[in-house]
C-alpha cells in the first residue's frame, strides 16, 4: 500500500480498535510523516520514541523506594490518564541495541487484553491512548535486529511502498520546488527504488484470525486494502483464501444461525451441501449450541429440520455429540422430534450397551 492508504488503515485501526499497527517500509518512503499526519488529521497528540537509543530505564523509569515497597517513576514521555488521545510512536523497534530492551518493550505493543489497560512494567496506559510501531524490514540492507514470531504476532503488519502519485500529491501540497516536481513527473523511477521484498514471516495463528475478526467487525476498508491488512496479520496466502472463500458465497457453509434463525433460506441451500461442507455446519452449530444451548420453540424445530436432511451416518454422529449438551438433548428428545431423533438415539444406546 502507499502512504495515503497507509494514513486511511491507520485511522480506522487506531480509532476502532486496541491493536497495534506495525508499519513497514524503506527509508524516506514517508512512514513517520505519515503518522504525525494522522494524528493531526484526528486530534491526537503524538508522542515518539526512538527505541534504538534508549534503554531500559527509559522506558520503565527509575526504580524507588517508598517504606518496603519498590516503586518505578513515570518516564517522562508516558502520557497521563488526563491527556487528550496520544498516539504513542515506537519508532526504530527493531533497531534497539540492547536485547533487553527489546523484552522490556515487547509487552507494550502487545495490544491489552479484553477489559485490561496496556502496561508497560507497572505503568498502565489509559484506553483513550494508542501505540503503533515502524521499522525497517529486516532484508540485509539495514542494521536491524530480527524480530521473533512471537513479536510479529502481536502486531497487524502493515507494509508501506513508494508510490509516484501519491509523492505528487503531496508534494503539490507542501509547494515543494517546481523544477523538482516537473523532472520526476517525467523521471518517476528516480524517486525511490523499490527494496527487496518486506516479507516478515507472518503466519496464521489463532491470535491472528481473532484481530481479523476484530478488524472486520468494527473496521471498513476498500477495495483490495482488507487483502493487505489481512495478509500482514495471518500472511499472504492464507488471506487470499480467505478473501476468496469471503468472494465464494455460494459455496460457503452455512452458519448456525442461518440455520436456527432463518430456516425457510437455509433449507435448500442445506440439502444441497456436500459432505465436507456439511461438516463445517455441523461443527460451527456444535460451536454455538455449546455456548448457547437453550433454544426457542422455531430453533428446536429448525435443528431437528436439519439433522432430518443429513447422511444416515452423519446424523447419528450430529446426534450424539449434540446429546452431550443436556439442554440441547433435553430439547430433541421430545416425543413430536421421534420421527427424526428417535431412530439415531436407538442406535447411540445400542452402541453403548454392546460389551
Amino acid at each position: 500500500m502507499n502512504i495515503e492508504q497507509m494514513k486511511l488503515v491507520l485511522k480506522e485501526i487506531l480509532t476502532r480498535t486496541d491493536l497495534t499497527p506495525c508499519v513497514v517500509g524503506h527509508r524516506g518512503v514517508g512512514k513517520t510523516a505519515g503518522i504525525v499526519q494522522v494524528c493531526r488529521e484526528i486530534g491526537w497528540r503524538y508522542a515518539p520514541l526512538r527505541l534504538g537509543q534508549m534503554e531500559v530505564g527509559d522506558l520503565v523509569g527509575i526504580p524507588f523506594r517508598e517504606d518496603n515497597v519498590m516503586h518505578w517513576s513515570r518516564p517522562s514521555w508516558w502520557p497521563e490518564d488526563e491527556a487528550p488521545p496520544t498516539l504513542v510512536h515506537c519508532d526504530e523497534l527493531n533497531r534497539a541495541q540492547q536485547e533487553d530492551t527489546l523484552q522490556a518493550i515487547f509487552q507494550f505493543v502487545e495490544p491489552p487484553t479484553e477489559g485490561l489497560q496496556r502496561a508497560l512494567h507497572t505503568h498502565r496506559l489509559a484506553t483513550r491512548h494508542k501505540v503503533v510501531v515502524t521499522i525497517n524490514p529486516p532484508d540485509g540492507t539495514y542494521q536491524v535486529a530480527t524480530l521473533d514470531r512471537a513479536l510479529i504476532d502481536r502486531m497487524v503488519m502493515l507494509y508501506v511502498e513508494s508510490d509516484f502519485q501519491c509523492w505528487a500529491r503531496y508534494a503539490a501540497s507542501r509547494e515543494l520546488d517546481s523544477e523538482v516536481r516537473g523532472f520526476l513527473a517525467g523521471n518517476s523511477a528516480l524517486l525511490a527504488k523499490q527494496g527487496a521484498a518486506m516479507d516478515m514471516q507472518v503466519e496464521p495463528t489463532e491470535r491472528g484470525w481473532e484481530m481479523v475478526s476484530t478488524l472486520r467487525r468494527h473496521c471498513r476498508f476498500p477495495g483490495d486494502l482488507a487483502m493487505e491488512v489481512y495478509a500482514g496479520i495471518i500472511g499472504k496466502e492464507a488471506a487470499i483464501t480467505f478473501m476468496r472463500w469471503l468472494a465464494d458465497r455460494e459455496g460457503r457453509p452455512l452458519t448456525a444461525r442461518e440455520v436456527l434463525d432463518d430456516w425457510d433460506n437455509a433449507a435448500q441451500r442445506a440439502a444441497a451441501q456436500r459432505d465436507d461442507v456439511q461438516a463445517a455446519t455441523i461443527n460451527d452449530l456444535l460451536t454455538t449450541l455449546q455456548l448457547t444451548p437453550q433454544l426457542e420453540p422455531d430453533q428446536e424445530q429448525h435443528l431437528v429440520n436439519y439433522i432430518a436432511l443429513l447422511p444416515r451416518d452423519v446424523r447419528f454422529g450430529f446426534v450424539k455429540s449434540l446429546l452431550r449438551i443436556p439442554a440441547v438433548a433435553l430439547a430433541i428428545s421430545q416425543d413430536k422430534y421421534d420421527a427424526v431423533i428417535y431412530e439415531a438415539i436407538r442406535v447411540i444406546g445400542a452402541e453403548v450397551s454392546t460389551p
